[in-house]
Parts: C-alpha cells; sequence; structure tokens
C-alpha cells in the first residue's frame, strides 16, 4: 500500500508541471522532487538557489577564518574567494539582462539555521559542524549545477554552470579531506 501512494505521489508530482509550469518548478524544487527524478530546476529557482548557497558558503567560512584550525582556515579563505566569484558572475547574469531572476539579499530559514548554530560553536565542535555543512552543502551545489547544466532552459546560464561545476566537485573533495 506505501508502494501504491509513493507512485500516485510521483506520478501526480510528475504531471503538475504540465498543468502549472512556474508553480511546480518552484514546488519541486523546494520539496527536494526534482533532485529526486534528476529533473532541471526552474531557472529562476537555479539563481536562487545558488545564489543562498554562494551567501552560506561566504559567510560560514568568514566564521571559519576566525574560529577554525589551520587547515580549516586556509579552506574557508579559499571557499570565501571562489565563491566571491560565482557571486559576481551570477549578478552579472542578472544585472546584464541574460537571466530574468530575482537575486535573494538574505539567506533561506535552513541556512540561516545552520549559520547561526555554526556561530554558537567553538573549537573542535565548530570544526566538525563547519567540515560537515561543507560536504553537505557541496554535495547540494554539485547535484544543483549538475542537473541544471544538463537541462537548464537559458543556454548562457547552463554553459557558465557546466564550467562552474567541476570548481564545486573540487570544494566537495577538499571538504571530505577536512576530516582525514
Amino acid at each position: 500500500m506505501k508502494n501504491h501512494l509513493l507512485v500516485a505521489a510521483c506520478l501526480a508530482a510528475l504531471t503538475l508541471p504540465a498543468a502549472s509550469p512556474g508553480l511546480a518548478q518552484s514546488l519541486s524544487e523546494k520539496s527536494g522532487l526534482n533532485t529526486l527524478v534528476g529533473a532541471a530546476p526552474s531557472t529562476a529557482d537555479f539563481v536562487k538557489e545558488a545564489a543562498i548557497s554562494d551567501m552560506f558558503e561566504i559567510q560560514s567560512s568568514q566564521l571559519a577564518v576566525e574560529r577554525g584550525d589551520d587547515a580549516t582556515k586556509t579552506y574557508a579563505k579559499q571557499m570565501i574567494d571562489e565563491h566571491k566569484k560565482t557571486t559576481s558572475d551570477l549578478k552579472g547574469f542578472v544585472e546584464g539582462g541574460k537571466v530574468q531572476a530575482t537575486l535573494p539579499t538574505e539567506l533561506d530559514s535552513t541556512h540561516q539555521s545552520k549559520l547561526d548554530k555554526l556561530k554558537g560553536l567553538q573549537g573542535n565542535d565548530f570544526n566538525k559542524q563547519y567540515h560537515s555543512d561543507q560536504v553537505k552543502a557541496h554535495k547540494d551545489a554539485v547535484d544543483l549545477f549538475g542537473r541544471y547544466a544538463k537541462s537548464g532552459d537559458n543556454a548562457d546560464l547552463k554553459s557558465w554552470a557546466g564550467k562552474t561545476q567541476p570548481h564545486l566537485d573540487h570544494h566537495l573533495k577538499m571538504a571530505q579531506d577536512l576530516d582525514k
């Protein structure tokens, strides 16, 4: 019975885009359904998720530069520099008119909660949480950029996502190596 309900829910979610493309894509990305089925996010969702990811990377890494051990500080400095570049690239697409989307100006509640948790930690507890957050954030970013690079609907942004994904793969590997 549970399997039938799951199949029915997935089928309903997959047919929803035909009824209402903008709403369905937003709901699917927010719910994680796009990730589950490997579908590309809408351009607006991609820009929003990528920008929030960059903001979280930069803000959490600024904390890590202050509180982390030497290896963590080195990694964090690189994340700040590289995510400022992707933020600048995204702004260029939006402000230059190549992409019709709105850039968020603050973290969503999920990322803000993670940042708030980090702010309350010190020492080894901070390092462990920061490392864990970095692995999760980069797994999510690799998935997001990969899905958009494969099937996104804006050619310029799709190309940029494809060129950026290998850097995110490298960031993920570096984050995974922090605990070794």
